[in-house]
């Protein structure tokens, strides 16, 4: 019914990447908002392309933000220090869209998804851990100088078949002075090793185009939001299209995502399936979901335990999960879901 493929590949990025950097800005300017005013309403857009960035979107806040003075300071410390131009194109929220919000009702239409599955201690899928945990490591050894050579930008990919890795790929941005093959046998012992265990029996391919001097918008267009599948679960169960990095909770297309995630992963820890997927779909301005929908990897109808234990509507969504807090700029690389610490990873007795 879902994940089901026996062989499946899934990606990550680093926080160099062009769209992960905007995904980063947009949540940097959100915490400073929250951070001022906790209540504050925001989607926040941000586009970086050849050494122009424009931050557009739609907020209501008290809090004063400086969104140019942040973005740039986002972008000095993820690593990058060529010249920006900053446009800022951002406008008050519709009165419309607060009509229904104000009420409590959910800031957007769409249909949110949350998985979990017991195969991994972080409740993921094993590709999904093994991308994410490669893309950390790289910007590790960047950061700790390790690999000094190592500049911002990267990709990671692994191919999983029935359990096993067969493919493991690193696509890293790096000083133009060192070989492909220097390259390519250092990320084998301080990157590939440490994460897999061993690479025996498994394709590694490093930077397959042969270069990858140039990186970040010098190189590539970066969007917030167009990077959905590497911060759920890697493509290998539903997603209903909404991006998160930039929404305030009131915008169901992050909040009502994390609450499905919590709500699976509740479920495999009460013992009511090995996997389980749920659902969620709203009207916009309208505080009760049209739907909620739970099964297990058996297809067992789980709906009713879910709406016996779980308030959809946004306002209980917010409190339970607690997310008004400025907590946003950390989830904005590396996945927002299987790290310990966020409250939509807790578990509870059900």
């Amino acid at each position: 019914m879902f994940h089901l493929l026996e062989r499946y590949t899934v990606e990550s990025v680093t926080c160099g990447h062009p769209d992960k950097v905007c995904d980063q800005m947009s949540d940097a300017i959100l915490d400073a908002m929250l951070e001022q005013d906790p209540f504050s309403r925001a989607g926040v857009e941000v586009f970086g392309s050849h050494g122009t960035l424009m931050i557009g979107g739609e907020v209501k806040t008290k809090a004063k933000v400086d969104f140019e003075k942040i973005a740039r300071r986002v972008y000095r410390e993820i690593g990058y220090t060529d010249k920006l131009e900053v446009l800022v194109r951002v406008a008050q929220q519709s009165p419309d869209i607060a009509m229904g919000v104000d009420n409590g009702g959910a800031g957007d239409q769409g249909i949110m998804y949350g998985y979990a599955t017991d195969e991994t201690k972080e409740m993921l899928p094993q590709g999904v851990v093994l991308a994410h945990a490669l893309a950390r490591r790289l910007e590790k050894l960047r950061r700790d100088k390790t690999l000094p050579w190592l500049r911002p930008d990267g990709k990671t990919q692994v191919t999983i078949s029935k359990g096993k890795v067969l493919t493991a790929l690193c696509s890293t941005q790096h000083d133009k002075k060192i070989s492909q093959e220097d390259i390519r046998k250092e990320l084998i012992k301080h990157l590939f090793k440490p994460v897999l265990g061993s690479t025996k029996n498994i394709e590694i391919l490093v930077n397959p185009t042969g270069r990858f001097v140039q990186g970040g918008f010098m190189a590539d267009a970066g969007l917030t939001g167009r990077k959905i599948q590497v911060d759920t679960y890697g493509g290998l169960v539903p997603h209903g299209g909404g991006a998160f990095s930039g929404k305030e909770p009131m915008k169901v297309d992050r909040s009502a995502a994390y609450m499905c995630r919590f709500v699976a992963k509740n479920l495999v820890a009460n013992g009511y399936g090995k996997k389980a997927l749920v659902s969620v779909a709203y009207a916009i301005g309208c505080a009760e979901p049209v739907m909620v929908e739970a099964y297990n990897e058996k297809g067992r109808n789980l709906t009713s335990v879910v709406t016996k234990n779980f308030d959809f509507r946004p306002q209980a969504i917010i409190e339970r999960l607690d997310l008004r807090r400025p907590i946003f700029r950390e989830t904005a690389a590396y996945g927002h879901f299987g790290v310990a610490g966020r409250s939509w990873e807790r578990i509870e007795k059900l």
